[in-house]
């Protein structure tokens, strides 16, 4: 069935520089999100020297673990709530009227994050821990807008390669936060005369918090162009229903889209058969769970399951970067940060943005079912052969080149794969009034397996034996069984993509929606007859073919 030919044109448009503009405008609430993310980990070390006192016992003061997960728990659990909350609102009253204020509160509350309103322990964790949570909604509102954005503005050629430019923002994102927040401890430990491990000045409460609200920079710069931006032509013509609109919005940001003499005819054809609101099934109907609920199914656990070896990783960096640079004993606060900042960096520059890159590259040839599974196998192996030798080998020989690669592997593995195609598949696969609400969930889905990953397996990692657990912690079942539980959650997601993903490269959006029984009568709910790509009745759909004169599949 024809579908309208703005929508064809769009999917047919050359790449252009307006394409790599929403790139950046986009993923710029990505770049923000993992800034904030992996800067939490110097900063903790911060705070752990400021708020804590040792006691005289001759060692710095740590930040609990129990406070760390607070601060990672909270901006996970916001970015749930922002998923659901501004995924629905996406499709509610459009995509670019609630993108700004995404932006917004990501600006305001780093910001807020940084003054954290007073100086006193219980106090400023009790704000840190607000800020992160409204971060965190921000952050969680990006993700299905932004998806959802660059779907709808790429050509079907290369959309998958768009949508992975957006999501590699995260990695720029990780790389900016260590250089700022190497810079920053850099400049503070001069100024302060390069002072004694244990001698923590009060300059360390103020570095922490430039840190953070220096996150706001990014976001801020874009606000204006993301205000800019048009709303999306196929939430106008499949949503709202205003053909003319959305190509005049189309012809002002991408050249060579000659539309304006045929959408006057399809808009005239349309109004002549009086055309009634889109024949909706609802989302929480049978024929939404019959048409779309198995592809909700395969977009929410595959990210839910990914998520949680994924944001584990942190478990392995303090085996890692700890033999490589001086015990916290021997340098000061900023030295401190620093040296995690520089580790940080390392492997964003050696595995994770190398993935993004690959996957760029492949998204589109290779296709995103075949990276997804390519993706959790290698994370498999790769965390299989971490677990097994680990307690007989690995343990003493974290400095050994073999277990840094494997490490940096698991990264590179997963941004390559499921990181990145757990992104672009929930913005490919369901219906433009679905599609950031699906994208949403299947986002909220992914965090709650953040939170079991960075947090849940934090603790679980912990050894058996409670004179070798760490101070603040209680005993768990060790590395090595925490390593091969999460490669046999690699494994289970490798089989929930074999079993339920489908393949969307090469096809349009619409072309992309389930087939089974869309241009059928639904629940017997009265609907009438749609068209299946673009959700209008029929009867419009054939009186604009026929006005128009020509079919665009």
């Amino acid at each position: 069935m024809p579908a309208i030919r703005v929508l064809t044109a769009l999917d047919q448009a050359r790449t252009q520089y307006y394409h790599f503009k929403a790139i950046v405008i986009a993923g710029m609430g990505l770049f923000t999100d993992s800034y904030d993310l992996f800067c939490i980990a110097p900063v903790m070390k911060l705070i752990g020297r400021v708020y804590y006192d040792p006691g005289g016992r001759g060692v710095p003061g740590v930040t609990p673990p129990a406070v760390i997960s607070a601060t990672v728990g909270v901006a996970l659990l916001g970015a749930v709530v922002g998923n659901l909350v501004f995924g629905t609102l996406g499709d509610r009253v459009g995509r670019r009227r609630v993108y700004g204020t995404c932006l917004l509160l990501m600006v305001c509350s780093s910001v807020g994050s940084g003054f954290s309103v007073c100086r006193t322990r219980r106090c400023v964790l009790a704000s840190l821990c607000l800020f992160r949570f409204v971060l965190g909604v921000g952050i969680g509102g990006d993700y299905p807008l932004s998806a959802t954005i660059m779907s709808e503005f790429a050509n079907k050629r290369t959309r998958g390669a768009f949508i992975a430019a957006v999501f590699s923002m995260q990695g720029f994102g990780i790389l900016a936060s260590s250089g700022v927040t190497m810079a920053v401890a850099a400049i503070f430990d001069r100024f302060t005369g390069h002072r004694a491990p244990l001698d923590t000045p009060e300059a360390a409460d103020l570095a922490w918090r430039i840190i953070l609200m220096i996150g706001a920079i990014p976001a801020a710069l874009t606000f204006y162009w993301r205000m800019a931006m048009p709303e999306t032509a196929r939430f106008t013509v499949l949503v709202e229903h205003d053909v003319v609109k959305a190509a005049n919005d189309m012809g002002g940001i991408l050249a060579e889209l000659d539309l304006t003499g045929i959408t006057e005819e399809e808009a005239a054809a349309l109004r002549r058969t009086a055309m009634p609101p889109a024949p909706a099934y609802g989302f929480f109907s049978r024929r939404f769970l019959k048409l779309h609920g198995r592809n909700l199914f395969a977009c929410a656990s595959a990210w839910f399951l990914f998520d949680i070896p994924y944001y584990s990783s942190t478990l392995f960096q303090s085996q890692i970067y700890g033999p490589w640079f001086p015990p916290a004993s021997l340098v000061n606060a900023f030295q401190e940060a620093f040296n995690v900042a520089k580790f940080q960096a390392i492997i964003a520059v050696a595995s994770t943005i190398p993935g993004y890159f690959a996957a760029v590259l492949l998204i589109d040839r290779v296709g995103r079912r075949r990276l997804q599974m390519a993706g959790f196998l290698l994370m498999a192996v790769f965390l299989f052969a971490l677990a097994g030798p680990y307690d007989h080998y690995w343990r003493d020989n974290a400095t050994a080149p073999p277990y840094i690669v494997l490490y940096a592997l698991t990264f590179f593995s997963a941004n390559l794969g499921p990181n990145t195609t757990t992104f672009i598949l929930p913005a490919e696969l369901f219906p433009a009034r679905f599609r950031s609400t699906c994208h949403g969930i299947s986002g909220a889905a992914g965090k709650l397996g953040a939170v079991i990953g960075s947090i849940a397996f934090l603790w679980a990692s912990q050894e058996r034996d409670r004179r070798k657990v760490e101070a603040g912690y209680m005993p768990g079942i060790g590395m090595m069984y925490a390593l091969v539980i999460l490669g046999a959650i690699s494994l289970v997601g490798l089989a929930v993509t074999y079993v339920f993903t489908p393949e969307t490269m090469g096809r349009s959006l619409e072309e992309n929606e389930s087939v089974r029984g869309q241009s059928q009568v639904g629940d017997g709910d009265g609907e009438q007859e749609v068209d299946e790509l673009t959700e209008l009745p029929k009867s419009s759909v054939s009186i604009v073919t026929s006005k128009v004169g020509r079919s665009y599949v």
